[in-house]
């Protein structure tokens, strides 16, 4: 049987600015002449300018982009992280948004401690984290650590941990909208790596509408149906992956 194909991320004439002081100069001559005048020079940024977009269940929409083109902008808005200066953002279903690899550890606690605090925050009871504990664990491949403090952990076990616990976590979930900000390289040696990517695999297949950042273009042409290219908060060009990315590496 076919599965009904469902349209879960709405986009439609979206911008976001930013307004930012911007001062020449910290002197005390600038501050009595700011005082004086009453004046404050602004400066605004745009992160997304009228951008409009669908993307439909079972879908996977790349971002590609240069640094400062808007791509964790855009995923914030959709995550209503961010509130949209126009335009509209409709989700259809539950939304998870996922970003980096070391965000959320507390280094003075334990790596158990941490599971217990970090699976609270992606929104399970402590009697689900308790089921899932020992796949956190031995997903990890820490299980000699489990109460040692984790700022005594080297950055590949951190990663290591904190991938265990994204991964499980979202899982659990089985989202409608995924949204993945640069979160495939977790870190740690060959073994965890491959393991890591075969998790990663399975979620972006799993049926949800994906959107994935990445500045990894092969990434990007493995698992997306489309990619959609910013520059400087507006779209510039969207297509098939091997057509956009082609241009974009040209440029």
């Amino acid at each position: 049987m076919t599965k009904e194909i469902i349209k879960r991320i709405e986009v439609k004439n979206l911008s976001k600015r930013f307004s930012a002081d911007c001062k020449s100069s910290i002197g005390a001559l600038s501050i009595f002449i700011n005082f004086v005048t009453f004046k404050k020079e602004k400066k605004e940024i745009v992160v997304a300018d009228n951008i409009s977009f669908d993307v439909y269940s079972s879908e996977v929409l790349g971002i590609i982009g240069k640094n400062g083109a808007g791509k964790s902008s855009l995923l914030r808005l959709i995550a209503e992280i961010y509130k949209p200066s126009s335009g509209v953002i409709k989700t259809h279903g539950s939304v998870v948004y996922l970003t980096g690899m070391e965000q959320g550890i507390v280094a003075k606690l334990t790596m158990r401690e941490n599971i217990y605090l970090m699976g609270s925050v992606l929104g399970l009871s402590q009697k689900d984290i308790r089921k899932k504990f020992d796949d956190i664990v031995d997903f990890s491949g820490l299980r000699d650590h489990v109460d040692m403090k984790v700022y005594q952990f080297s950055t590949g076990m951190l990663s290591r941990l904190n991938f265990s616990i994204m991964i499980n976590c979202v899982n659990h979930h089985n989202p409608d909208v995924l949204l993945i900000d640069e979160v495939l390289s977790a870190g740690g040696d060959a073994d965890f790596q491959e393991k890591a990517t075969q998790k990663m695999e399975d979620l972006i297949k799993g049926g949800a509408a994906v959107i994935l950042v990445s500045h990894d273009l092969l990434v990007l042409k493995r698992y997306c149906n489309k990619v959609l290219w910013l520059d400087q908060g507006t779209i510039k060009e969207i297509g098939l992956p091997n057509d956009i990315i082609e241009k974009y590496h040209n440029s």
